[in-house]
């Protein structure tokens, strides 16, 4: 799966060899076969493991012991510096959301995918509110909002602008996520 990630990062989705992901493995085709049914199987399965991977890389460089609000503002610190430290790991993994497809059409990634996801950020958020340091509120829609903000950050730092200070949008971003969660 790291060399897929590699492989489309260097050569984009529409580019993307099995025989040089095989290559790049230092395996042979077959034994990708062995493994995914096709090339989308890989694909899904890369990009739910690149998922996986964000988050537990994000969760464990945090301090949970910290009031929510500093875990909140440390976890956007933590995505923001990805759109520096793994670029291309992020740029393959868009990638694949945006060209993985059914047949018909319809994503094959839906936002299924960051139910785990969805799931801690709730567990934060009600903790949060338990501790007294959010306010009341849907702790899902929260976490899907918050979720979105992450996406829309790492694609505006990584693709689009990549000259931002990634540091400085995080804070603003927290700012006004914090600005409308956080108990006066």
């Amino acid at each position: 799966m790291t060399a897929t990630l590699e492989e489309l990062a260097d050569h984009g989705y529409g580019g993307l060899s099995l025989t040089r992901v095989a290559e790049r493995a230092g395996v042979s085709k077959g034994l990708i076969w062995h493994y995914f049914a096709d090339k989308d199987d890989l694909m899904e399965s890369t990009a739910k493991t690149a998922v996986t991977t964000i988050r537990e890389r994000i969760a464990n460089s945090l301090d949970l012991t910290e009031p929510v609000p500093d875990i909140i503002r440390a976890a956007l610190h933590r995505a923001a510096a990805l759109t520096l430290t793994h670029r291309g790991e992020l740029a393959a993994l868009n990638h694949i959301v945006r060209n993985l497809r059914h047949p018909d059409g319809t994503p094959r990634l839906t936002l299924d995918t960051y139910e785990t996801t969805y799931q801690a950020q709730e567990s934060l958020f009600r903790r949060g509110q338990t501790e007294g340091t959010l306010r009341g509120f849907d702790t899902r829609v929260m976490a899907i909002t918050y979720q979105g903000a992450v996406d829309m950050m790492i694609e505006y730092l990584g693709t689009k602008h990549p000259h931002i200070d990634p540091d400085d949008y995080a804070d603003r971003l927290a700012d006004i996520l914090l600005a409308g969660i956080q108990r006066s």
